[in-house]
This record gives structure tokens, sequence and C-alpha cells, in this order.
């Protein structure tokens, strides 16, 4: 019920839509059941015979006048139902998975740690649809065949109380029926969801991961990981489908035993009454309208659970909490001097596994400061939280003064340029890849930030230039072209604060030669960080910090380090001889 009411609530963009089917239904419903009363007048004159001949093809012509003119309108009825119902449907469905996209993009770093790729992907396609499935179908169909149900019981007393009572004798067992299928069935399907969306992980590893596969000749465990996976969603289906053919099957067989009883017991009074003979063809009409909504709660049972078991999914995501919050009225960040303080912070992915432990350090406006130490020690960690991808756990990261939890998300990530070093690229040309951080730069701007990033070189020898698409990921592109479009994008979003993670850790030692020259310039009165390994880079810079097992070791100097000995000194000896 609770699921209903989300469902409900969130759709209501669309209660017009579905009004309007719902009056199609009640339309629907009315002509169904007027048309049985019809051939009850007509069965009625026949077998009375006081009408003439003449009268009676009369009559017959009206009558049949008036059920064509029932059917038209029933099939109108349908057409308006159907539209309608998929038009909300689908439209609904479209801003489910916008607001789900949404809600991924408002999560931070943490949701993602446990999460395959597939499996938020078929949440985000498949589960949505299943939804259709209740919008469109199962919930329709419910309200015509409850309207039918209901109709036509009253009809059936009203012809005769005794025939309507002995034709509802299986609808207990119907019931019951009914409501155990629902408890078996939907852990079943809601088991087949969870193992389509592991296939859909494993198919977007495998296909991300191709030429690892290739490399290592693991084509044959792959496929049968697979086939594995595939099967297993088989069966589950399956498991749900053999207990809903058992359901069908008991539901058509229970309701034929009211049909058996009318037409043995109501035959029985026909030959004592026959002027009843009337009442009866109606009766057997309608008590088959009457078990087809009956029958049908099979599959609509089976659709019911299908988008059950996919909204959970769904709503698993909507209703996830956001660990990173923005306050009520957030600080909006102007003219940022870059001037940042880490008091104290401490921070983990995993509980009692701390990755940076009390750091305090001060960044001043303008300057350029180095993190450096052994792999794992929290640099990249000390980026996340500045980015705000995460928070602290214990302690403050202030930037000019404002407690980063008090300032806008937009306008603090408004304020950086960050190179990281997994490059990402989208599947579009290179210039929009280098414009993506200020979507209204001109091309000259472009190509002079890709200049300076010493990506003009390779883009010029390409035969689309900047038009060149770049594939998915940047496949086409070589791991130092990708980091170079990385910095041009960054030169270009031109920002007070500019984080470069191993920004040239895949380009030759010319290359990052050229680059560092060419920064020098990008780096004057902006506050930069840099994460390298490579001496070149940082030896530069206005102040190194020294990580070591998630603690501040030292600070100072290139040269003031090396005369004090310690973990960078003996960095340097190693890089030297490197």
């Amino acid at each position: 019920m609770k699921l209903a009411i989300k469902l409900i609530k969130a759709s209501r963009n669309y209660w017009g839509y579905l009004a309007v089917a719902l009056i199609a239904i009640v339309g629907m419903t009315a002509a169904q059941l007027y048309a049985p009363l019809v051939v009850r007048e007509l069965t009625n004159m026949v077998v009375s015979g006081e009408a003439a001949a003449e009268t009676l093809a009369r009559e017959a012509l009206r009558l049949g006048l008036i059920l064509a003119a029932v059917y038209l309108a029933q099939a109108i009825c349908a057409y308006i139902r159907s539209y309608y119902t998929h038009y909300a449907a689908w439209h609904f469905v479209a801003d489910l998975r916008t607001r789900i996209y949404a809600q991924l993009q408002r999560l931070s770093m943490k949701f993602y740690h446990d999460k395959q790729t597939g499996q938020i992907m078929s949440r985000v396609v498949n589960d949505t649809q299943n939804i259709e499935v209740l919008i469109a179908h199962a919930v329709p169909d419910i309200l015509v065949n409850a309207a039918i149900l209901i109709g036509v019981a009253i009809i059936l007393f009203a012809i005769n109380w005794q025939l309507a009572a002995l034709s509802l004798v299986a609808m207990p067992a119907l019931v019951i029926i009914s409501v155990v299928f629902a408890k078996k069935v939907l852990p079943i399907f809601r088991e087949g969801q969870e193992v389509l969306g592991e296939l859909n992980a494993s198919l977007q590893d495998n296909i991300s991961g191709m030429k690892e596969i290739q490399v290592f000749n693991q084509h044959s465990r792959e496929k049968e990981k697979i086939r594995k996976t595939a099967r297993a969603h088989a069966v589950a289906i399956l498991r749900a489908l053999r207990l809903s053919a058992a359901y069908g099957s008991s539901v058509q067989y229970l309701s034929s035993i009211g049909s058996v009883i009318v037409i043995a017991y109501g035959g029985y009074m026909a030959l004592a009454n026959p002027a009843m003979i009337a009442d009866i063809v109606a009766f057997i009409m309608f008590l088959n309208i009457f078990y087809q909504p009956v029958t049908m709660l099979a599959r609509v049972n089976e659709d019911l659970q299908t988008a059950i078991a996919g909204a959970e999914r769904v709503f698993e995501i909507l209703d996830a909490e956001i660990d990173v919050k923005e306050r009520e009225n957030p600080h909006e960040l102007k003219k940022v001097q870059g001037h940042i303080i880490f008091d104290d912070v401490s921070f983990h992915y995993i509980d009692g596994n701390d990755v940076l432990k009390n750091i305090s350090v001060e960044i001043k406006p303008g300057e350029v400061v180095a993190l450096i130490g052994p792999t794992g020690v929290g640099k990249t960690t000390f980026i996340n939280l500045l980015n705000r991808f995460y928070d602290p756990i214990d302690g403050t990261i202030t930037l000019d003064g404002h407690d980063l939890r008090d300032v806008s998300l937009k306008s603090l990530r408004h304020s950086m340029s960050n190179v990281i070093q997994d490059v990402f690229l989208f599947n579009d040309t290179l210039a929009e890849n280098i414009g993506y951080g200020r979507p209204e730069a001109s091309r000259e701007e472009i190509i002079a930030a890709s200049r300076l990033a010493r990506a003009d070189d390779f883009i010029g020898e390409l035969s689309e230039g900047y038009d060149t698409f770049v594939g998915e990921r940047g496949l086409r592109l070589s791991g130092g072209q990708k980091q170079r479009v990385s910095i041009a994008r960054a030169v270009l979003r031109d920002r007070p604060i500019l984080i470069l993670d191993e920004a040239t850790a895949a380009v030759d030692v010319e290359t990052e030669r050229q680059i560092r020259d060419a920064m020098d310039d990008v780096m004057r009165n902006r506050t930069t960080v840099i994460i390298a390994h490579r001496l070149s880079t940082i030896k530069k810079a206005d102040k190194i910090i020294v990580l070591n097992e998630g603690r501040v070791e030292d600070i100072g100097t290139h040269d003031e380090l090396v005369e004090r000995g310690g973990l960078y000194a003996h960095l340097t000896e190693i890089n030297m001889h490197a």
C-alpha cells in the first residue's frame, strides 16, 4: 500500500489523463453489461410468442441497431482507455527515469562504492519499464474487472438471486488462491529482477573490459559466467510462470463450476417455467462476462507482481539517503580567493580504517601546494574532500573562511578546475569534451587552451580536427592524448582553484616539460593543489605536504625537505635513480 501511494503521488502530473481513461473504463463496462440485456429482451419476445412477425422483425432490427451502437461505443471507449493509459504511463516512466538520474547525480560517491553500473542501469531502464505495465495494463484491468464483477453481480441477483448465489460458490476459493499466489510469486519476481540486474552488470563490465578478456584469453570463462547468470534469470522467471500457470488453470476450473451449476439448475428451472428461458439465457451470458475478469486475474496478478518488484527497486534509489547534503540556505561563494584550511580532519571509507588522520593544513591564496607520499596514504582522498565528494568524519574544511558544509555545492565546484588521474571523456567531439566545463566558450578559446595543454598538435593531425569523435571513454585516443585533453578542459574552465591529480602521468618527459612550462603561467595568482610522483612536477611548489599513513609527516619547500631528510628525501633519492 505504501508503494502504491508513492506511485500515485509520483504520477500526479498525469491524473487528468488517467481520469479520462477511468471515464472510458466506466463507458466500456456499461456497454459490456448492456449487451446481454438487449439479447434478453429479444429472447423474451421470441419465447413469449405474443408479438406479430412484422412487429418482431421491426423490434429485432431496432435492438440490432442499439446493439451495434453499444459495441461502437465500447470500441471507442476501449481506444480512449488504451491510448490515455499508455500516454500517462510512458510519460510517467520518462519522468521517473529523469528523476532517478537526477537523484543519482545528487548522491555522493559513497553510494557508488558497492554498486555496479549495470545494476543501476537495470533499475533506470528495466524496472521503470515494468511500472509502465502497472499503469497502462494492470491497474486499468483491475478497475475494469472490478467494475464488471460488481455490475454483473448486481444484475445477476436482480435476475434470480438463487441462481446468483449458486454461481458464486467458487468465489471464496478463488479469493484464497489469489492471496496465496500473490504472497508466493512476489519474492520470485523480485529475485528475477535482481538477477536481471546482475546480468546487466556483468554485460556492462565485460563489454568495458573486452580488451582484458581478449588479452588474457578469458573468453570461455566470461561466456560461462554470462551463461550462468542468463540461465539463473530464466529459471527465476520460469518458477514464477509455473506458479502463474497453476494459478490460471485453477481459476479457470473454479470459474467453470459456476457455469455448470447455472446450466444444470437453470435448465431444470426452465423446464418447470418456460417464461424463465430469457432470464436464463441472459444469466448465462452475464455469467460468462462475470468469470472473464476472474480468469484474467492470473495475468493481471502476474503483471502486478512484476511491476511491484520493479517499483521497489526504483524507490530504493529515489529514497536513498543523500549523505553530502546542502544547508537549507547555503552560502554562495563569490570572488573566491582560494584560502583553504583543513582543521584536524579525519576520514574513512570503511569504519575503523582511517585514510586521513587529524590533518591540519593551511593553503594560502595563490599558493602552489604539492601532496606527496607513498601509494594509498590519502592524497586523492584529500582532493575528494576538497571537492566535497565526501564530508569529513571529524574536523572542518574551510574555503575563504566558510565551512564547505555551509557552501552551496554548485558555487563550490564552480570555483575549481580539476584534472583527475582517471580521465573520463564523453563519446563526443574533442571540442565538446574540451569545452565541457565552459559550454559557452568559443572555438578560438578552445584552441588556445589546447595549445597551452600541448593538445593542439595531435588534434591538428586528425582528419576532422576538433570535430573528431573520441569514442566511448575516449577509446580512440591514447592515454597521453586523453590527459592533454583533460588539461585543456581545466585550463579553459579558468577557475581560481586548480587541482592537478597526476595530470601528466601518462605523457612522456618532453611533453611533460612543455606542459609544465606552459602551466607556470596558468598557475600564477591561482591556488593550485598538485598530486604527482615526478619530482620535476612539484620541485617549484611553494609548499610540499608529505603524507604518510594518513598523517602529515612534514611540510616545507623542496630544498627544506631534502635538507631535513626523512620520507621526502628518501622518495627523492628513489625518484632520481628511477
